[in-house]
């Protein structure tokens, strides 16, 4: 049973997106991407013409075949370069020399940890096992056991969706009959759209590459700078302004 001081009268279930919100790999994502391709198919720097930023693990795949061979990747094409990628990320990530949390992120994550009235997951384009790793390096993982991947789905507000019903099937096991906020959090237009599809509440953060600007034309529900300001964050959680 998860501990806290308030009231519990409903749950607020939080999924965060990774790169640009939670923290930055350095390059290491795209530098294992480069390698896998490289291997199979004969091209360097395949990553070269491909802009990643709030795509899904699928799409930006997709994206290099495209680029570069003038095709759609296979399923089977697809799964096989991600799964050399899997193999060849830990090494990238570990030796990334840009690799760091976004400001205010262990803090943040700290304190809604303690809340008894929080559940926090993931909803990353990332497949899973490589969200996981990044996440490692960070010490991340323990404040996710659940959350949706781009393993579930190449679609952002698909795989959002997915973890979604994975912490509300946790939530109802231990606190029945208890209302649930959806929440959204990420860095780019994509996670404010998506998030919106899914009926959550949205906040963006101008910590990975669109800007405060860019992500206020999105119409999130809450706009940050960094996530630096826990008790804001807080706050909006308490009252929903």
């Amino acid at each position: 049973m998860r501990v806290g001081k308030k009231p519990l009268n409903s749950i607020h279930l939080i999924l965060f997106d990774v790169d640009g919100t939670l923290l930055l790999s350095g390059g290491a994502g795209a530098g294992a991407l480069n390698f896998a391709f490289d291997r199979i198919y004969g091209i360097p720097k395949a990553m070269r013409h491909v802009h990643p930023h709030g795509k899904t693990d699928e799409l930006i795949v997709q994206e290099m075949f495209i680029s570069h061979l003038e095709r759609c990747g296979s399923e089977s094409e697809v799964k096989a370069l991600l799964e050399r990628y899997v193999e060849i990320l830990p090494r990238t990530v570990r030796d990334s020399r840009n690799f760091h949390l976004m400001p205010g992120i262990p803090d943040l994550l700290s304190c809604l940890k303690g809340r008894n009235d929080v559940f926090m997951g993931l909803g990353t384009g990332n497949i899973e096992a490589g969200a996981r790793i990044k996440l490692s390096r960070g010490g991340l993982n323990s404040f996710f056991s659940f959350g949706g991947f781009g393993s579930d789905s190449g679609d952002r507000t698909e795989l959002l969706e997915a973890g979604f019903q994975r912490g509300e099937q946790i939530i109802q096991k231990q606190f029945p009959c208890k209302s649930i906020t959806r929440w959204v959090i990420g860095d780019t237009w994509r996670d404010v759209a998506a998030g919106r599809a899914c009926g959550a509440k949205t906040m963006a953060v101008a910590t990975g590459g669109d800007s405060l600007y860019e992500l206020a034309s999105a119409s999130p529900d809450f706009l940050f700078a960094t996530l630096e300001d826990t008790e804001r964050f807080c706050e909006i959680l308490d009252t929903g302004d």
